[in-house]
């Protein structure tokens, strides 16, 4: 007699980046902790160079899995994120990545792949919203989960050297940053909610669904997955000491008064630069873009985190 589906283990799909040192550590952990916990052999799926996880998601999905997931950095966790949202399938994180800022902000212990394969397994779902992003007016959206950045941040992510940040992990960026701190503005126009716009001459503009960075800081104060919203941040330094306001309005938490960072919030966001700037989603370089429209759909995946 055959099993009846009902009465099957849940099963769960690994998406590994190959390419992280610790990917073949993660096949046999994964094999264990899910026997442990009374699950079926996982389902391993491996990303390419060509292919950071989008396929292999919906692959995952085709083979009808209880949870699939990202063993990889950001970016295979933003490739894989992209397939699920909307399906009610939830994405578990195994954090392999440099800057891991999604299992970061949603609170996954980043040191220890098994406890964050434990949770991915047997943690509670929670929903986050995702941010949609149109590029230079394209047919097709592009979805993130942290941050995206236009101009300076950008420039940072597409300068920083991959063989140092093996060495010295997230400090890379700082390297990176120090290099393009000189730099002309660029002329912005910004709208929120399609409301009343404003003209900017800024350095960079950066998008966030949550707040938190490596090294403890947390660029967008207060901001929340849930709460439907997203977060904008201007950076206009102004004059040779221009960069100082900008880190004292990092480091107030948004209470400096010095125009060199401002914040904006809402549902909907429309940037236009007068020359293309840098372009980033979640850390990966995209190249180039001069506009970009933001737009929230709230809750519209289903994460993993440690049960309540």
């Amino acid at each position: 007699m055959n099993q009846s589906a009902d009465s099957l283990p849940p099963r769960a799909a690994v998406i590994i980046n190959p390419a992280k040192g610790e990917a073949a550590d993660v096949r046999a952990m994964m094999t264990t902790v899910s026997s442990n916990n009374g699950w079926a052999a996982p389902l391993f799926l491996e990303t390419t160079p060509e292919d950071g996880g989008t396929s292999q998601a919906r692959q995952a999905l085709a083979e009808n899995v209880d949870v699939v997931i990202a063993a990889g950095g950001d970016g295979t966790v933003r490739c894989v994120a992209a397939v699920l949202s909307g399906t009610g399938t939830a994405l578990g994180i195994i954090p392999l990545g440099t800057g891991n800022l999604l299992a970061r902000n949603l609170g996954l212990d980043i040191n220890d792949p098994a406890a964050a394969a434990r949770e991915a397994l047997t943690g509670a779902n929670r929903p986050i919203d995702v941010i949609l992003a149109t590029v230079d007016h394209a047919r097709d959206q592009q979805l993130f989960l942290v941050m995206a950045g236009l101009g300076f941040d950008a420039a940072v992510m597409a300068d920083t050297k991959d063989g140092l940040k093996d060495t010295v992990g997230w400090l890379a960026y700082v390297d990176a940053g120090i290099r393009k701190l000189p730099g002309r503005p660029v002329k912005a126009t910004i709208t929120i909610d399609a409301g009343h716009s404003t003209v900017h001459r800024l350095r960079g503009v950066t998008c966030g669904n949550c707040g938190k960075l490596q090294g403890g800081v947390e660029l967008f104060p207060g901001a929340r997955f849930d709460d439907g919203e997203l977060d904008l941040m201007v950076v206009a330094p102004r004059g040779r000491l221009g960069w100082l306001g900008v880190l004292a309005g990092l480091f107030s938490r948004g209470r400096s008064k010095d125009p060199s960072v401002e914040y904006f919030h809402g549902k909907t966001a429309e940037i236009s630069v007068a020359t293309p700037q840098a372009f980033q989603l979640d850390g990966d370089p995209l190249g180039e873009a001069s506009h970009l429209t933001l737009t929230v759909d709230a809750g519209a995946l289903l994460v993993r985190q440690a049960g309540s």
